[in-house]
Formats: C-alpha cells, structure tokens, sequence
C-alpha cells in the first residue's frame, strides 16, 4: 500500500480529535436539554473524528506523500506562529487589541496584503464581531487593561 497525503492528514485529524476528547475529559456534558461545557468540544472532536476517518478512507484519490510539494512550509510556519502568539496574548490584551492585532499581523506577514488595506480590514471585522457578541449575542469577551 501506497503512503499518501491523506493518510497521514487524516491520521492527524482522528489523533487531535482523540486529544481533544481526552483533555476534555473532566468538563461536565450535560445533557441535550441543557448542554454542559464539555458538550461542544466532544462533539466538534467526533465530528473531527469522523472526518479524518473519512479522509483516510477516500486516501487512494489523493497525491502520494512523496509527491507532495513542501513549498508552502514558511507560510504555514508563520500562520502557526501568529496564531500562537495571539492565543497567548488574548486574555493579557483582552479581545479587540489581539484580534486586531493577529488579523492584521497575518494579513501583513502571511498573506503579504497592502498596510492600509490589511489593518482597514481587520478593524472592521473586529468591531463587528466585537459588537455582535457583547451586543447581540450579550456574550463578554475578555477586556484589555487599557478599558477597550
């Protein structure tokens, strides 16, 4: 059998799921009527899961992995690495000021957009994701030192 691409994503799929369900572990379920908070991260890792068993399933359509090009490698390093860096930083910064500041990072470093363009952009997709949950979905989200 031939080793190929979608082997091995879907292997790492079905292992993160698993991961995710064991770590979540402790958090109650709850039940369908009223969901606890372990209920969505074991139902996002099933389905997870399930689509990683799929993937391996439907592997014989994809490249073999000795074929598969590595050129995107410093792109995907630098997603990984910004993304890292604003998980660490979300509770410190609070909202607005890591997601601005992520999204306008991987627009600029990552995707090589214009300045104005890239932070333009990202103000107005934190905003309106900032208002839409403290506002309409009454959901807080974590607050900066600097009160915003």
């Amino acid at each position: 059998m031939t080793l190929r691409s979608d082997h091995v994503a879907g292997a790492a799929f079905v292992a993160f799921g698993i991961l995710i369900i064991a770590l979540s572990g402790d958090l109650p379920f709850g039940q369908l009527s009223m969901p606890g908070s372990g209920f969505m991260p074991r139902i996002l890792a099933v389905l997870t899961i399930v689509f990683g068993l799929a993937l391996i399933l439907r592997a014989s359509e994809s490249a073999p992995l000795e074929q598969t090009s590595w050129s995107d490698v410093p792109h995907a390093v630098r997603v990984t690495l910004i993304t890292s860096i604003s998980i660490a930083l979300y509770t410190v910064l609070g909202f607005m000021l890591t997601m601005g500041l992520m999204m306008s990072a991987l627009l600029l470093f990552a995707e090589r957009e214009k300045p104005l363009y890239a932070v333009g952009y990202s103000a107005a997709v934190v905003l309106v994701t900032y208002f839409s949950f403290e506002y309409i979905l009454k959901t807080p989200l974590p607050e900066s030192p600097f009160t915003f």
